[in-house]
């Protein structure tokens, strides 16, 4: 069992500016995972979150998932997060996911379609405070490795945050990692990093920004307004893998027609051989392809991503792939 005064190393070098790479369902799988760490190398990566099982007498994580579970990916730390409801469920699948080799671990309270399930879930943990008052504490006591908490910046009063602070603070989080929307906004407006700002100001627990960083310009105002400890990157990173290395100084901020053409050849194609090896049968391997083509708005390649959302086999969509220019 840990104890939350004693400091655990986090899952970045210390004195570094974290670029990590965000868990989404459906997307951030081991396929992809990998193809991004042979490229760029984040920091950091996550899996796609792993839902708890509430009934007690069945496992509380899947077998599948718990086949991802590891303390690293190619040396890179991997954070395991979990999704799920109640004190005892999420406890004992925290403890299920350390037996696998789990050395830092984070609870989704930011995912806004929980908020419809019976049992709340993700984002719509922030409608029970007080059982967060519960869990948190748990978790941390159960948690030997690292704990974060990703989370919304409240249900929906984006001001709940500052009110969660101390709680996080007194049970033991090692760190943060905020979307400054609330819930019941989903993705809709804009992220509003003037709150990741005042979260920084309010605690000394590091602080991960998360929301609307598509671009290496985003991503270094938001560090340089807010004094985030780094960024986590979702969407924008799906679209265009190079905007950790944008980021980092190591491509160009603003990659011309031929580059990122170049780069949506390549990258399509080597997530498509992955995604074979990975994944049965063609629908499923197109499924899963065109939910990356989901996060682009390339209005240069505007044409050629319709055509390809719209391929109906691997071949004509690899065929699709050797006409972007």
């Amino acid at each position: 069992m840990s104890d939350p005064a004693v400091p655990r190393p986090l899952p970045w070098r210390p004195g570094q500016i974290p670029l990590m790479l965000a868990p989404m369902q459906g997307v951030t799988n081991r396929a992809l995972r990998s193809l991004f760490i042979d490229w760029v190398r984040p920091d950091v990566v996550c899996t796609e979150f792993m839902r708890v099982n509430p009934v007690a007498t069945r496992r509380r994580l899947s077998a599948t998932d718990l086949r991802e579970v590891t303390a690293a990916e190619q040396d890179v730390p991997l954070v395991v997060q979990l999704i799920g409801h109640g004190r005892d469920a999420l406890v004992s699948a925290a403890m299920d996911a350390q037996a696998a080799g789990a050395a830092h671990i984070n609870l989704n309270l930011g995912c806004p379609y929980g908020r419809m399930t019976t049992g709340l879930t993700g984002g719509g943990m922030l409608r029970r405070p007080d059982e967060l008052a519960e869990i948190v504490p748990a978790l941390r006591h159960a948690i030997a490795g690292t704990f974060s908490v990703k989370l919304r910046a409240g249900y929906d009063d984006p001001a709940q945050v500052f009110d969660l602070l101390p709680l996080f603070e007194t049970a033991g989080v090692d760190f943060l990692v905020l979307h400054p929307r609330t819930v019941v906004q989903e993705y809709e407006g804009r992220a509003d990093h003037a709150v990741t700002a005042e979260v920084v100001r309010r605690t000394l627990l590091p602080v991960i920004a998360n929301g609307d960083i598509r671009t290496a310009a985003a991503g270094l105002r938001v560090l340089r307004e807010t004094g985030a400890a780094g960024l986590m990157l979702g969407r924008g990173a799906i679209a265009d893998p190079l905007l950790f290395q944008r980021l980092r100084g190591l491509a160009p901020e603003e990659p011309d027609q031929a580059e990122r053409a170049a780069m949506l050849r390549r990258y399509l194609k080597d997530l498509l051989v992955r995604y074979q090896e990975l994944f049965c049968g063609e629908a499923q391997i197109l499924g899963k392809i065109k939910g990356i083509l989901a996060t682009m708005d390339d209005p240069a390649f505007a044409k050629s991503l319709k055509r390809l959302r719209k391929a109906t086999s691997v071949r004509g969509f690899a065929a699709i792939l050797d006409e972007i220019d």
